[in-house]
């Protein structure tokens, strides 16, 4: 007997939800490994602070993808959290789940997971604001803020503006209906960031068995005999090595899971070969099929102040920080993007095929090592983003180097498929239809990114290839599926091939929700502990 049962790598969106369901019973030894270290830091609980953490290495991977044609040659930077909470302490806070089809394509591919019961694993999982009904969830562990109140007023006239533009107002993303336009619901609780760690991790931490370890850089999965028996991993400058009785599951994301399942011997057999590792399994889908949102901001300067105006100043950040420190409200007390939408760039769609960003702020001045979210440009900016929805394109994942701490190859390939080309040049019209309505116009000094200038269809192509980037969903990495044909895992999330292992995070996704990623990934926490613990002794 080992001191462990279970082994989870990585604590974030779905490792912390795995940790707090795991031991709840109390009947399991659970051990957590995070590569990172503590999310007590103030910008990680302060809602706008995530700027500051954008590029900060103590608390984020840093990676960066191969310079890629789709992006006009370039690379493109990729966050991903590397602390308690992975990347839900260092996101952007909005709880989308997807759309009901999503689900549905996932249940026709892997029984278990359709919408039906997704649906009902969001519903024990949510502690939604606006109480429960038959879409939402009332008493679960994760709070979900309905984010009605202290809203930047331009949202409404964004609102006014979408509707004049056919894209009405929706009241519930996550509700009956995704389409049309609205405000985000946020995982923010009592002025708060609501990570994962937060809601799910820290509240299961007192118990006798689950024992969590920071600054543990798990290096390979210890495969004997065809089943995974621990893993190795560094640890203050040592090489240890952990052994469980039950499980091994790993919880890295949609980065780091095909990592070190390439760097244990489980991936493309010839690369594993010509790396000096031995094969285990030979899986050439481990790293493939990449799935990430692109997106780009379109910014106007505006005649009225937005708050640019008042986090730029001084004692505009002065009056921000009173508020937020005695009243629990202000622009800091929420992320920056309050409003937002869904709409189809084809009226043939059955569902939305793109994402809208509102954000009374913008911040083309660059400030060096963070994002600029505390210190925006200095005039009155508005901007607007859209991402796609269901991207055709695919990238794929491959380590560089046996060396663990060698951060793998990314290839993104973005806008590599003409679906992805046509339907972005689609939704960019969109956008500055959006602002050309009353509700808008009349509001605006001047369009300063990309500029009126940028007119023709090439131009339009030409500047989102340049400005676009990620959203920061990747996803599908090790995904789920009937057999190792196409897939890494099956539908109860165990490797093809190899007893004993899981992996339980984005990167199993059969195929990318169309929304943001973070409350999906909770999910896959959710549904894969019912699924461990129903097979587990």
């Amino acid at each position: 007997m080992h001191d462990t049962d279970f082994i989870i790598v990585g604590s974030g969106s779905a490792g912390s939800v795995l940790a707090n369901r795991l031991s709840a019973s109390g009947k399991h030894r659970v051990t957590v490994l995070e590569a990172g270290g503590t999310d007590r830091r103030f910008f990680v609980h302060l809602p706008l602070g995530y700027g500051k953490l954008f590029y900060d290495p103590k608390v984020n991977w840093c990676y960066q993808t191969e310079p890629d044609p789709g992006l006009a040659g370039n690379r493109d930077f990729w966050p991903r959290g590397k602390l308690l909470g992975g990347s839900s302490s260092i996101n952007a806070m909005v709880y989308i789940r997807g759309h009901r089809a999503d689900y549905e394509e996932w249940g026709a591919v892997v029984p278990g997971w359709g919408w039906d019961e997704c649906l009902a694993a969001y519903k024990a999982m949510e502690d939604t604001e606006a109480g429960a009904d038959d879409w939402r969830g009332k008493g679960g562990p994760l709070f979900v803020s309905e984010n009605r109140r202290g809203l930047h007023w331009l949202v409404e006239d964004y609102i006014a503006a979408c509707g004049q533009a056919g894209l009405p107002y929706n009241r519930d993303f996550n509700g009956a209906v995704q389409e049309g336009a609205g405000t985000y619901q946020m995982t923010i609780h009592r002025a708060r960031r609501n990570s994962a760690a937060r809601a799910f991790l820290r509240p299961a931490m007192g118990r006798k068995n689950l024992r969590v370890i920071t600054q543990a850089m798990v290096t390979r999965v210890l495969i004997e005999g065809g089943r995974a028996v621990g893993v190795e991993y560094q640890r203050g400058g040592e090489t240890l090595t952990l052994r469980c009785n039950a499980e091994v599951i790993l919880a890295g994301g949609a980065i780091n899971s095909p990592q070190l399942l390439q760097l244990s011997g489980i991936g493309p057999a010839a690369l594993l070969q010509g790396l000096g590792i031995g094969v285990v399994q030979d899986n050439p889908n481990v790293g493939d099929h990449l799935n990430d949102h692109q997106g780009i901001n379109y910014t106007w300067e505006m005649k009225v102040p937005t708050y640019n105006d008042l986090l730029r100043p001084w004692w505009g950040k002065l009056f921000a920080g009173a508020q937020y420190v005695l009243t629990g409200s202000g622009p800091l007390a929420k992320s920056i993007n309050h409003g937002g939408g869904f709409f189809r760039t084809r009226a043939d769609l059955d569902r939305p095929n793109m994402q809208l960003y509102f954000q009374a702020f913008s911040t083309l001045v660059p400030r060096n090592g963070e994002r600029p979210l505390l210190t925006p440009d200095p005039f009155s900016g508005l901007s607007i983003g859209l991402s796609n929805c269901r991207p055709t394109s695919r990238g794929h994942i491959r380590i560089a180097s046996a060396d663990p701490f060698t951060h793998p190859t990314i290839v993104a390939n973005a806008f590599s498929t003409d679906n992805d080309v046509e339907e972005m040049l689609a939704a960019v019209k969109f956008l500055r239809k959006i602002a050309a309505q009353p509700a808008f116009a009349a509001r605006m000094k001047q369009e300063l990114r990309p500029g009126l200038e940028v007119q023709t269809d090439a131009d339009l192509i030409a500047d989102f290839r340049a400005r676009s980037g990620t959203v920061y969903h990747p996803s599908c990495t090790a995904r789920m599926g009937a057999d190792a044909a196409g897939s890494v895992v099956d539908a109860r999330l165990r490797v093809h091939g190899v007893a004993g292992l899981r992996v339980c995070d984005a990167s199993a996704f059969p195929n990318l929700i169309a929304g943001n990623t973070n409350a999906p990934a909770m999910l896959m926490g959710w549904k894969g502990a019912e699924v461990i613990l129903a097979e587990a002794r």
